[in-house]
């Protein structure tokens, strides 16, 4: 049995995120970190301190030197270039645990060798992997030769630093698949906490549908409104981003923008919507998650973590209704979109909002904290234990988690 090391208030704790500008997934997981480490101290690169929680503001927060540059606040993206740098100054050598949180350069903190450095990785940064060509090809040819240039340096940086880490852990299978093919390494699945408190099942269910999501280019919210468009059916937009503007212009008469909500506004749209549409690609997607708490249907885009958390009939699958919580639809356009609204419609009555309920239950923040801190403590015994009898032991399987 492993000495639960992480419930001891002299352990000094670092929790290292990229940045707070928001309060997406990537936040959620450090709060709850927070949660589990009250005594823990936070870095990131830039901070606006509005955007923060309350519990998170009673943490002690270092940002880094760009925090201070002009407009940093507002071009960080901009200034990826200096992020490894950065990153990289931040004076960790009094701390025992560090946990990254990354999707960006957050793992590549400097550390001292008694220290035990965990990344809890979102996904490894996509505009220099997996996505490098897509993001490329957008950009103005002058702007896409700087960033080639700026890239190939990053990558070499990025692949470097993840030798910094002693344990990845990944926020799901298809992330897990990511860390193996950009850093050739191994990680834990735990996905990310949910709350579900606030779910509920509605008394009634209204005609609308509902996107929950940032107005910007990959989360393709153009699909919903051009899908809607076309059957003529209500839409709900909640959130902003860079392209609402062009959204605005895309949208019909049926189109709904209700922009950024409070929890109490969000809930009643989650609970009374027809279903959620969600026609991007995500490393995990927490909405879905929420939707589901609602007893509400996804209709997805099936690639991605979508398909660990909505339970996917693929268009025309009659058979198996009663155990599904969604419809998937295999190509990212409008017209297989309709054809999964369409579909679900024909459908709709067979689906099983308590059920759908019940399938969240497994993202719960309570079972996000149990799996940490279990895979912390036995991470922490492990570094606990001389190298050498590591090596003695670790053939005969005697030492557990190493």
């Amino acid at each position: 049995m492993v000495f639960c090391q992480t419930e001891d208030r002299s352990l000094r704790v670092a929790i290292v995120h990229y940045w707070f500008v928001g309060n997406g997934g990537g936040e959620r997981v450090v709060e709850a970190l927070a949660e589990m480490f009250p005594q823990a101290d936070l870095f990131c690169l830039f901070a606006e301190q509005e955007t923060m929680t309350p519990r998170l503001r009673r943490h002690r927060l270092t940002t880094s030197f760009l925090q201070r540059i002009p407009g940093g606040r507002r071009w960080y993206k901009q200034l990826l270039p200096l992020h490894p740098l950065a990153i990289e100054q931040f004076d960790l050598s009094k701390y025992d645990l560090i946990l990254s949180s990354e999707s960006g350069p957050a793992k590549g903190v400097l550390s001292s060798p008694e220290a035990c450095h965990i990344c809890y990785c979102h996904s490894p940064m996509r505009y220099l992997w997996d996505l490098y060509s897509p993001y490329r090809r957008a950009m103005r040819p002058l702007a896409g030769i700087a960033f080639a240039l700026t890239a190939h340096y990053l990558r070499m940086w990025d692949l470097a630093s993840a030798g910094r880490v002693d344990h990845f852990v990944a926020n799901s299978y298809n992330v897990a698949a990511r860390i193996r093919k950009h850093y050739r390494r191994d990680a834990t699945v735990v996905y990310p906490p949910v709350d579900l408190s606030s779910g509920y099942l509605a008394d009634r269910v209204e005609e609308y549908y509902l996107v929950v999501s940032r107005l910007t280019e990959y989360k393709r919210v153009d699909l919903a409104i051009e899908a809607c468009n076309q059957l003529n059916r209500p839409l709900r937009i909640v959130g902003d981003g860079d392209q609402y503007k062009y959204l605005r212009r895309l949208a019909g008469p049926s189109i709904k923008f209700l922009g950024r909500l409070d929890d109490e506004a969000l809930c009643e749209n989650y609970a009374h919507c027809r279903a959620l549409l969600f026609p991007g690609e995500e490393d995990f997607g927490i909405v879905p998650v929420e939707a589901h708490s609602f007893g509400r249907p996804v209709i997805a885009f099936g690639r991605g973590g979508v398909l660990e958390t909505v339970r996917g009939l693929m268009t025309g699958d009659r058979l198996n209704v009663e155990g599904a919580t969604g419809v998937l639809f295999s190509e990212q356009t409008s017209d297989s979109l309709v054809r999964a609204i369409e579909f679900f419609e024909s459908v709709e009555s067979r689906f099983s909002p308590s059920f759908i309920r019940h399938s969240a239950a497994q993202f719960d923040a309570s079972r996000f904290k149990s799996e940490m801190r279990d895979l912390i403590s036995q991470s922490l015994e492990c570094r606990r234990i001389p190298n050498s009898l590591v090596q003695m032991t670790s053939k005969s399987d005697q030492v557990v988690g190493c």
